[in-house]
C-alpha cells in the first residue's frame, strides 16, 4: 500500500507485477493496466481479489487505487464531478511517472471515468475496457444523481443496515457504512448532476479502441448496440447468467477475457478490423 500526494488529496495507491506493490516508476518495456473501480459502495479491493492479480502474472504493471472519497483516499466535501474524477487519473499518472499510454480497466462508474479519461487524454490511453458501464451523458448523470440521492435517503433508515448485515453478510454492511459517509458527508449526489457532459461528436472522434462488457440479466447490456454505433472503435461482449456484479461474480471468466484483449484485441481494432 501507498499514500501518494495528489491535487490536495491523498490517496490510497497499490501496485503490482512489473514495478512491485510499492514502486515508483514503471519497469521499462512493460506496459500499464489501471484498474478503475465503482462508485459508493466499491474500493480497489474489487479488483485485488478478482483480475489484479492475473493481470499481474502475466507480465502487466498492474495500478489501483481508491477513487476520491472512497476506501482509504481523502473524502473532500465537494468536488465529484466526473471532470474531478477522471482529473484525478491523470494527477495520479503524472505523480507515479506513468508517461506511455496505458490500458484502463472500469467497473460500473469507474468505466465511466476511463472513458471520460480517454476523451480528454487519447494520447494517454493505449485502450479503454468498461465492465458494466456507459458514457458520461446527461442522461447517465441524471440517472446517478437520483440513485446515489436514493440511496442517501435509504440508508437513513436505521432498519436498513441490519437488513443489509442479515441478507448479504458483514462484508457487504462495512462496505455500505462506509458508502454513508460519502453520501451523508459531501455533495456527490448534486456533483455527478452538474458534471462536464462531452457531446455526442466528441464520442464519435474518439480515437481509442473500447471494449464494453456486460452481464446478460443486466439493465445495461441493451445499450451494447447504441454504444457500437456511437464509439468508432468499439467492440461488445455479453456474459450469460450474470447482471451488474459480473466481474465480481465471475472473475474466472472476465479475467481471461480482459486480458486477451489487452494483448491483441485492441490491436485488431488499431489495425482497422470493424467492430462488432
Amino acid at each position: 500500500m501507498t499514500r501518494l500526494d495528489a491535487g490536495g488529496l491523498r490517496f490510497n495507491v497499490e501496485r503490482l507485477g512489473g514495478g512491485g506493490p510499492h514502486s515508483g516508476t514503471a519497469v521499462a518495456g512493460r506496459e500499464t493496466v489501471v484498474l478503475i473501480h465503482g462508485i459508493a459502495t466499491d474500493n480497489l479491493t474489487s479488483y485485488y481479489f478478482t483480475v489484479a492479480p492475473e493481470f499481474a502474472a502475466a507480465g502487466y504493471e498492474v495500478v489501483m487505487y481508491d477513487q476520491r472519497g472512497h476506501g482509504r483516499t481523502t473524502r473532500p466535501p465537494h468536488g465529484y464531478g466526473i471532470e474531478h474524477f477522471s482529473g484525478d487519473l491523470a494527477l495520479l499518472l503524472d505523480e507515479l511517472g506513468i508517461t506511455g499510454p496505458v490500458h484502463l480497466v472500469g467497473n460500473s462508474f469507474g468505466g465511466t471515468v476511463a472513458l471520460d479519461f480517454a476523451l480528454h487524454h487519447p494520447g494517454r490511453v493505449a485502450s479503454v475496457l468498461m465492465v458494466e458501464s456507459e458514457p458520461p451523458t446527461d442522461a447517465w448523470a441524471q440517472k446517478m444523481s437520483g440513485l446515489l440521492a436514493g440511496s442517501a435517503y435509504q440508508l437513513h433508515d436505521e432498519r436498513t443496515l441490519p437488513w443489509i448485515e442479515e441478507t448479504y453478510g458483514r462484508h457487504e454492511a462495512r462496505l455500505v457504512r462506509w458508502s454513508m459517509r460519502l453520501l451523508h458527508g459531501t455533495s456527490i449526489a448534486e456533483d455527478i448532476a452538474a458534471s462536464r457532459i462531452p457531446d455526442e461528436a466528441a464520442w464519435r472522434a474518439l480515437d481509442v479502441p473500447v471494449l464494453a462488457m456486460y452481464g446478460a440479466n443486466s439493465d445495461l447490456a441493451e445499450m451494447a448496440d447504441w454504444l457500437c454505433e456511437l464509439l468508432p472503435r468499439c467492440r461488445t461482449h455479453t456474459v450469460d447468467g450474470h447482471g451488474h456484479s459480473v466481474l465480481v461474480g465471475t472473475p474466472e471468466t472476465v479475467g481471461p477475457l480482459l486480458l486477451d484483449w489487452v494483448r491483441e484485441g485492441h490491436k485488431e481494432l488499431r489495425a482497422g478490423v470493424p467492430s462488432s
